[in-house]
């Protein structure tokens, strides 16, 4: 059983008291400290459960808050969860300082990285929707997450690659581009996924990332680089 002490803080913050503090603790340990010396196993896979969460919740966040047409909403959403998005709320929570991790992570500025830190938001995510069940842990993505949206999309953030990526293809070829997993390796707690991005047969970039959306908006910043227009 974890001491419950060092955690008090972090759930006073959140608004979500434990009744699993292994969960918790679990949500914080990343990969690097599990070869150092962790029992409880890194956070991936809370995390990897903490993304399907995030996007359910915030499909039906902007489902039932907007008429807009699916394609504007799939676009808030990408915002809404990218990872620098979620590594500004994760700084909001100062939830790197709970972080456990190897010292050379730490010594490579491990605290700060976006990746880190928006992993660790999902993981902690997931490790609610277990603890708490599903609308604790949507209240949770409400009050941090969601409600920044009127601020992401006065700084264009819903915009992303793919976006451009569709609005540029369109207006030069009046063609859709479309995508198609090209690779997916790794367990499923841990897939990575290879994309690529076409314009009719034309396979113009490929990306990579932990999940297929991720993957796709790095095979359209890859193809806005190869079209020259970005």
């Amino acid at each position: 059983m974890v001491n419950p002490s060092p955690f008090i803080h972090l759930e006073k913050t959140i608004g979500v008291r434990f009744k699993d503090k292994d969960l918790l603790l679990q949500s914080l340990i990343h990969r690097s400290a599990v070869r150092e010396s962790s029992a409880h196993g890194n956070n991936e896979r809370l995390e990897f459960l903490g993304d399907a969460v995030l996007e359910l919740a915030t499909t039906e966040y902007l489902y039932q808050l907007s008429q807009k047409s699916e394609g504007e909403l799939t676009n808030w959403r990408s915002a809404l969860v990218q990872g620098q998005h979620l590594a500004e709320v994760a700084k909001e929570l100062k939830l790197g300082e709970y972080l456990f991790m190897s010292r050379g992570e730490e010594a490579s500025d491990g605290r700060h990285k976006t990746s880190t830190l928006a992993n660790a938001v999902e993981a902690l995510i997931g490790a609610i929707y277990l603890d708490q069940g599903f609308e604790v842990a949507k209240e949770f993505c409400e009050k941090f997450i969601l409600r920044n949206l009127q601020d992401l999309l006065a700084k264009g953030k819903h915009r992303d690659e793919k976006s451009v990526f569709q609005e540029q293809a369109q207006e030069k070829f009046g063609i859709t581009p479309h995508y198609e997993v090209m690779e997916e390796v790794g367990p499923d707690h841990d897939k990575k996924f290879t994309c690529a991005v076409f314009i009719g047969e034309e396979k113009i970039a490929l990306g990579k990332g932990n999940s297929k959306q991720r993957a796709e908006q790095a095979a359209a910043k890859a193809g806005l680089k190869a079209k020259k227009w970005s």
